[in-house]
Formats: structure tokens, sequence, C-alpha cells
């Protein structure tokens, strides 16, 4: 079975943003890979709530400013970047487009942006990085049961030529989608993990009668604070943390000497009670210092959303399910697009609040929104 409508090779007039790619993407997917994408963990709280913690915010105009020189560059592992928009690790890419990851990188590499690869993805990291070796690439980790086999994954990274690795620590159980699973969905054979199709299966845990599906089984090959350092002592590629809220653990992680964190809510699909990544963001920078890289992932859908993000701490924004979206409506020529359209909003926004650069936006550019909010004690 495929989808209705096979993707776009020119684009219409009247689609100009992520909320339009967002409007049309249902026509590109089957609806039970629409239920996947779409859809987040739980009751989707916290998928609602990251998009809505946007909303709580307004940014102020400013007026008579000289922008003669503005931008959006930033620098960023090392790199300076064109704009601060990097695309999220999401998996299985082949099942929104014929050309899955090969197509994300591709898009990310005409907009100077950053594609950050999935452990996950579709096809072998290796076959991506040939394909679009013009790409700035990361590469997202999941820790594997077998430390050697996360070992090889790493230096598979290395030397096809990635540039970051980003550590993804906040999903050591993945809670069910239900409505993935009302909708039927299954993970089509395209949609398979390529950079781990190598590897043998890890042997079956058995379990016995008293013990828990989770503690004495999932969370039996979590990753500890043991994994992470000596992850860190394999490679001299800069390691990024993602999915980390408390400060506590912030602090600990610059302690260890990681060089950034992902404020993230796994789209929506780990902890369904975690609040918005918007709302921990101020937080963690706190914990982590002025000087720390610190990354928001989780609702940004225009560069108005980018803007306040930045406002609050972030250095750049990570971007999952618009992109995902516009891949599947118009491939790579849909992700350029979408990374063009949100740079262009980004600098309006920038013109109109009185900001030359990502580093002129600060807190005070924000007005706190609020209406309908229950004030009562």
């Amino acid at each position: 079975m495929t989808p209705t409508r096979p993707p776009l090779t020119t684009l219409p007039r009247d689609l100009l943003s992520a909320a339009d790619y967002e409007r049309l993407a249902p026509d590109f997917i089957l609806p039970a890979t629409w239920a996947w994408l779409a859809g987040g963990s739980g009751d989707e709280r916290c998928l609602r709530e990251s998009r809505a913690a946007f909303q709580r915010w307004r940014i102020v105009n400013r007026v008579l400013q000289d922008l003669a020189g503005g931008h959006t560059r930033v620098a960023v592992t090392g790199r300076t970047l064109a704009h601060p928009f990097l695309l999220a690790p999401v998996a299985a890419q082949k099942i929104l487009h014929p050309e899955g990851e090969v197509a994300a990188a591709r898009g990310a590499a005409a907009t100077d942006g950053v594609l950050v690869l999935s452990t996950l993805s579709s096809l072998p990291l290796e076959d991506v990085a040939a394909a679009a070796p013009e790409a700035l690439r990361w590469f997202q980790l999941y820790f594997q049961p077998q430390r050697e086999v996360t070992l090889d994954l790493l230096r598979r990274a290395e030397a096809a030529g990635y540039a970051a690795l980003v550590v993804t620590l906040d999903a050591p159980v993945q809670p069910a989608s239900r409505r993935a699973l009302a909708a039927g969905f299954v993970m089509p054979p395209e949609g398979r993990p390529g950079s781990l199709a190598r590897y043998a299966p890890p042997p079956r845990r058995e379990l016995g009668a008293d013990d828990s599906v989770v503690f004495q089984g999932l969370m039996a090959e979590a990753p500890t604070w043991a994994d992470l350092e000596w992850l860190l002592a394999q490679t001299v590629l800069p390691v990024l943390v993602k999915g980390v809220a408390h400060p506590d653990d912030v602090r600990r992680l610059r302690a260890l000497g990681v060089a950034g964190f992902v404020v993230s809510a796994h789209g929506g699909r780990a902890l369904d009670e975690l609040p918005a990544p918007l709302d921990l963001l101020p937080a963690v920078r706190a914990a982590a210092g002025a000087d720390a890289l610190v990354l928001l992932d989780g609702g940004v859908r225009s560069g108005a959303d980018a803007f306040k993000a930045l406002a609050l701490g972030a250095n750049a924004v990570v971007v999952g399910r618009p992109a995902a979206q516009a891949l599947a409506v118009a491939g790579a020529l849909g992700v350029a697009h979408l990374l063009r359209c949100l740079r262009e909003e980004l600098e309006v926004v920038m013109a109109l609040a009185g900001c030359a650069t990502l580093a002129d936006i600060t807190r005070d550019a924000l007005w706190r929104d609020r209406a309908g909010e229950d004030t009562s004690c």
C-alpha cells in the first residue's frame, strides 16, 4: 500500500511555512504512519504542552535600531553555522520518503544546516555520509546492550566523518504511542535500522516469576553514569547529551566534560508528565553556565518559536516533526525550503525586535502572556 500522492518535485505557491507542511503531509503519508509520526506517549500531554509553552510568551518590538550588519550565524562545536536550525534525529525516514535520510541530509546541506542522524536511521550511516558528503552531519547514539556494538557504532561514525555525537538518555524505556497502536502501525521492512543490520541481536534475557518486565527486563540494559564516562573516554568528538531536564544532572554532566546539552522531551514520546522543554530551558541554562552549548528540541514550528527559545537560553534549536513532514511532502527540496522559511521568519522577527545577531536576543525581548492562566491562590 502506498500513499495517495507521490512526493512533490515543485512547490506550490501556498506552501509557505511549517504549518503548511503539517497540513499537507497526511496526503503523502499512510494513515497508520501518520499516527506513528504525529503521536506521543500516554495521553500526549507533554506533546501538547511542548507547543503550548511557546504561546505563553510574546515578543516585544524595538524601534530605530541599526541592523545593517544583521545575520543569523551561530558558533556550535567549533563550527560556524549559517542559522540556528538543526534537523532532529528522526528514525526510519524511508517510510516517509523513498530516499529517506539521504534526502534529509541533502536538504540540510543546501541551506548550510546540520543533520543529526539517528541510530535508528533506515539507511546505514555510511550510506548517508557517502550520498551527501557536503552535509554537516552529527550522529545520534543510543547505547546498545553490548558495549562492543556501541563502540563499533562510534568508530563507524568517526570514520564516516560525523562531526559530533548526540547521546540520547531520556528514553531507556519507550512508552507505547496509543495513537499508533490504535491505527495498527507496524514498522515496515524499509524502516528497520540500517546501521544496526550487521549486528546480531543481544541474548534474550530470562525473567524470573517475580521479576518486573521494566526494572529487571528493559532497564537492565539501560546506560548508567559509568557507561557515559566510558564513552567519553573513547572519542575526541564533541559529545552532547540529549534529554537532560534536572539541573543536578546538568551540573554532573558538565563536570564530566560533555560538550553540550539538548533540552528535549523526546518529541513527547517518553515521560508524558515531563514539563515542556521550553519551560525547562532556563533552569538547564542556569545549571550549565553561560558559556555552555544548550540546544532546544521540542515544539519549534516557526522563526518566532526559535526566537523565544534563544531568548530563554538556547544557542540553537532542533526541528523534528516539521522536517519529517517536509521530507514526506517534497524530499530534499521540502527540507531545504522548510529551513529557508524558518530562517527567513527568524530574520523578520529579529529585525522587528531590534536584534541584529543571535547574541542580541535576550530575555528582555520577551513578555510573559498570562491571558487565560489561573492566577488564583
